[in-house]
């Protein structure tokens, strides 16, 4: 690649195309070759080699690395007021482009601050879905019915999936912006 040569990229072709048409009106010399390249899950790529992570009584593990649950021992100390455990809650979570894989400390709050209370039984609502990792984990500690909601579709796909890899959890999943949908009344909320 010469000095002189760019490479610009955009979310989608249409957007490509009016900036060749816009740049080549003000510049009628230049030369604009458009070119589709693979959309890759980058964020993906650079989570292949996270590890399991440990919060309180909580191990959220991607597929790779997912504990021998026989050899877990429960964390009696994160159990102060929350809902009794008998042995340590295991989520699988694939990383992908849907938020939360516990490696964030907003995640790894939400998880810990879920074993403080007993949650059983009461409804619950996750705002921001993402990987579904909270709506999960407010399933498999005893909440229901358990909604996840998100207005990014990769997001959903992602929640989809892993709820697939947990299945244990019941939690429904809904597109759309919480401001814009009326979704009822829940007892506790995360996002």
């Amino acid at each position: 690649t010469r000095p002189d040569n760019l490479r610009v990229f955009f979310n989608n072709s249409d957007e490509r195309d009016r900036a060749s048409v816009d740049l080549g009106r003000q510049f009628p010399d230049l030369t604009i070759q458009p070119l589709d390249v693979p959309d890759e899950d980058w964020v993906a790529r650079s989570q292949a080699s996270l590890r399991a992570v440990r919060v309180g009584n909580i191990i959220v593990a991607p597929p790779w690395d997912i504990p021998h649950t026989g050899k877990l021992t429960l964390d009696v100390g994160a159990e102060s007021g929350g809902t009794p455990l008998t042995r340590p809650v295991v989520i699988v979570i694939r990383p992908s482009m849907g938020f939360g894989t516990a490696h964030h400390a907003t995640t790894r709050l939400c998880l810990a601050s879920l074993q403080h209370v007993d949650v059983r039984g009461h409804s619950a609502l996750d705002i921001g879905t993402g990987s579904g990792v909270l709506a999960i984990a407010m399933s498999r500690l005893g909440a229901a019915p358990v909604m996840g909601i998100d207005d990014d579709p990769d997001a959903l796909h992602a929640a989809e999936e892993n709820l697939l890899l947990n299945r244990a959890a019941d939690v429904t999943l809904r597109a759309g912006d919480v401001r814009a949908i009326a979704l009822g009344t829940f007892n506790l909320v995360t996002a």
